[in-house]
């Protein structure tokens, strides 16, 4: 029997139809009624027949490819060699039975179809063989039998050969089988991939799913920016979403597939509903919980109906070592010369002498940083010998970045400009351990890389939390021993995501037309500017909130100075010119005020979307430089003009900052929720300096006699009424001591610089 349909397979059938198969086989037969999970229909080409129609050809070819592996020849070697292989064949012809089998299934499924190679080496749970064999698009009958014949000789192709001996399998007996599969017409729709936990960091409290417009290759192979969306599995709630470029679509020719550049209207918006987004997210739940493993799927839809296309177990972060952690980072006030930025793959940092490709034959060198327009699965042979990986398109769940992270190559996609503004010989710093943005440094750099062994840490007597600004290193650090988070600054996220003035986008009357014209750039994909900056902040707070929920995650408030907010887009024709901005308007002062309160109801929206939509609940608020009770009160009573309230167990805290909290503090303590002692403005108002002032600097000092008494008064005062105090300045994560101190006298938490875990924990051990 040559040929099985999908109902008669399931995961058990891998040696006769491949990883690929058995995978479509068992969530046609066992997950469709499960979970009423899509497949598109069809029938496999089973291994037997590749064996056959090699013994039928007289190819037997497994020997010559181990010889070959032992010599361990050059890449023009090894092309010359693969090309032979696959020239044989090629030339093959099918037995006359296995023909007629294969073309009775064909008519029976009566329409255009992928044909799609099925390796029993494909798709296993400790090597991916990401994009190693063939896959052909609507592919009609009279180019059927050559399309089978392309997949059985893709088991040849030179990046799967070098890709087996790099992995255990290169000794195997490797066959092949072929999916022949009913065609989504997703070039009508979108198309795109799943992996079921972040595919950077490891984290799997996430899903991610990247699509693009049109049928799924060009995401898979890497040649555009797709969107990206993010759900969180205990919640089944959205936490993430960003527009990519998507410059270009495939679409059906009259044979096969073309490529076409997609509209301005297709560019500027999602290729999914939110709808569709969480029904994927759920097919992907369940997949993973049927598997009981992470998976990387791939998903089709065309219009009106979605389908899952693949599934196969996710190969890199699962046969990590979840007790250690390796962290790479830079050392402190160390001054970059960065040319230019990507969407960066992994966690580490690699230096090294560039080298422009355009083919993979051109010279390449052992350690060189390989830079190329895109890199491909047929790259791998080049790719494991790179220091690093620098291209200007792919995105993060493309194959090649899933290989380069099996390799363990340190890469950047995505980045546009690569390949003009890097020449060859150059020495540069190529870095992914910023976060989910990568950064590309003229020079090279020192770097430090440290291991933590997790089991190894000690135990502290108090809460130890992190101090916590980019979103893009939330999956990271929250695989940390924490409890939590006790400060998000919401103005790095402004800053850094937003970019805008909240009142420009609320008075676009009062702002430039060159200033609209970028407002406008910035905001396409929303419904509205205003819309944009709600979902922009909720999504910054949320991957932050849903890393380590349960845990607490305390938020603050934007507190940005005058001469801060000036700087974002718009913020010109808003701000006023203070002496002083330091101890200016600047916090609770602002919430209430006539003129800004409409811009921080935007932060209270998008803080009930963070609560009610993403339904992440261990999100607390909290309000800095509130100098009176009276300030507290005035913000509370606006909180609830835009439907933020206690009500439903929101808890509000102050920062204790200012001298008046601590003197205050027991009328405080009848008000607040808790306190967080900010204790970088409390000692420069404790001691009478301005802390950016390098004339006065030498004075400023966290554990001056003066500021520790201020910090005794309040930990025993809120103590004393059962309230919460925590810490969350700088002054634990720089001084051991200092951290000792707080526990001493009673804090409850010490919210601290993730850098800075191991040295605190020591400082505060059981």
């Amino acid at each position: 029997m040559y040929v099985l349909w999908f109902d008669q397979i399931t995961n058990a059938d891998i040696a006769l139809v491949g990883g690929k198969n058995a995978s479509l086989g068992e969530m046609t037969t066992m997950l469709q009624e499960i979970g009423s999970i899509k497949v598109p229909f069809g029938f496999a080409v089973t291994a037997r027949a590749f064996d056959d129609f090699l013994n039928f050809n007289n190819i037997n070819i497994e020997n010559l490819i181990q010889d070959f592996g032992k010599k361990n020849k050059t890449i023009s070697d090894l092309a010359n060699f693969g090309k032979k292989l696959r020239e044989k064949i090629n030339n093959g012809k099918f037995p006359d039975t296995m023909k007629s089998e294969i073309l009775e299934a064909f008519h029976k499924l009566n329409c255009e179809v992928a044909v799609r190679s099925s390796s029993t080496a494909e798709d296993m749970p400790d090597a991916s063989f990401a994009g190693q064999q063939d896959t052909y698009l609507n592919v009609g009958e009279s180019d059927l039998f050559n399309k089978i014949r392309q997949c059985f000789a893709s088991l040849y192709n030179d990046r799967a050969i070098s890709y087996r001996s790099t992995t255990k399998y290169g000794n195997c007996k490797i066959s092949l089988s072929v999916a022949i599969q009913k065609m989504v017409r997703s070039d009508k729709g979108s198309a795109g991939v799943a992996f079921s936990l972040d595919t950077e960091t490891g984290f799997d409290k996430v899903i991610v799913i990247n699509g693009a417009f049109g049928l799924g290759e060009l995401v898979v192979g890497g040649n555009i920016q797709p969107d990206e969306f993010i759900i969180f599995k205990e919640k089944m709630t959205i936490i993430d979403k960003k527009l990519g470029s998507k410059k270009i679509k495939m679409i059906y020719g009259k044979s096969g597939t073309i490529e076409i550049e997609t509209s301005e209207e297709e560019r500027n918006r999602f290729c999914l509903t939110e709808e569709n987004i969480r029904l994927l997210g759920n097919w992907v739940s369940l997949i993973e919980n049927h598997y009981q493993c992470f998976v990387d799927i791939e998903w089709a839809f065309d219009g009106e109906e979605l389908y899952i296309v693949q599934a196969r177990p996710e190969t890199v972060h699962s046969n990590k070592d979840k007790t250690k952690m390796i962290q790479y980072s830079f050392p402190k006030n160390q001054e970059k010369k960065l040319l230019f930025s990507g969407i960066a793959v992994g966690d580490k940092i690699a230096t090294g002498k560039v080298r422009k490709m355009e083919k993979i034959t051109d010279l390449f060198e052992e350690g060189d940083v390989l830079v190329t327009d895109i890199t491909n699965p047929d790259w791998e042979p080049i790719m494991k010998k790179a220091s690093a990986i620098v291209t200007n398109k792919g995105g993060r769940t493309c194959h090649a970045a899933i290989v380069a992270r099996e390799l363990g190559v340190t890469a950047i996609v995505g980045s546009d400009v690569a390949t003009k503004v890097l020449e060859n010989n150059q020495k540069i710093t190529v870095s992914c351990g910023e976060g989910e943005v990568g950064f590309v440094y003229e020079g090279e750099y020192k770097y430090d890389k440290r291991e933590i062994d997790l089991k190894s840490l000690p135990k502290s007597k108090t809460k130890i939390m992190f101090n916590l600004a980019a979103p893009g290193l939330a999956f990271k650090f929250a695989q940390l021993p924490n409890s939590g988070v006790g400060l998000v600054r919401e103005e790095f996220i402004i800053n850094n995501y937003i970019k805008v003035h909240p009142l420009a986008l609320l008075h676009p009357d009062k702002i430039d037309q060159q200033t609209r014209d970028e407002i406008k750039k910035l905001t396409v994909g929303y419904e509205t500017p205003l819309d944009y900056y709600i979902s922009k902040l909720a999504y910054g707070i949320g991957r932050i909130g849903a890393a380590f929920y349960p845990n607490d995650v305390i938020v603050r408030f934007s507190d940005f100075k005058s001469n801060e907010y000036k700087n974002l887009l718009g913020g010109k024709f808003f701000e006023p010119d203070e002496e002083n901005p330091m101890i200016g308007w600047r916090g609770a002062s602002r919430y209430y005020s006539d003129t800004f309160k409409e811009a921080f109801g935007l932060e209270c929206k998008a803080i009930k979307k963070v609560r009610e939509e993403m339904k992440l609940t261990n999100v607390i608020v909290m309000i800095p430089f509130c100098r009176t009770t009276e300030e507290f009160n005035k913000v509370i009573d606006v909180m609830k003009e835009f439907k933020l309230t206690r009500e439903n167990g929101l808890k509000v805290y102050i920062m204790c900052e200012v001298p008046s909290n601590v003197i205050l503090a027991e009328e405080f303590c009848k008000i607040v929720d808790g306190f967080s002692i900010g204790s970088n403005d409390l000692t420069q108002l404790t001691l009478g300096l301005d802390r950016d002032s390098h004339l006065v600097s030498h004075i400023y000092n966290e554990r001056n006699p003066a500021v520790k008494k201020m910090l005794e008064m309040v930990i025993t005062t809120a103590k004393k009424n059962n309230v919460k105090i925590g810490i969350c300045g700088q002054g634990p994560s720089d001084y051991p001591d200092f951290a000792n101190f707080l526990v001493d006298i009673g804090i409850d938490s010490i919210s601290i610089t993730p850098d800075a875990l191991y040295k605190t924990l020591e400082a505060t051990k059981q």
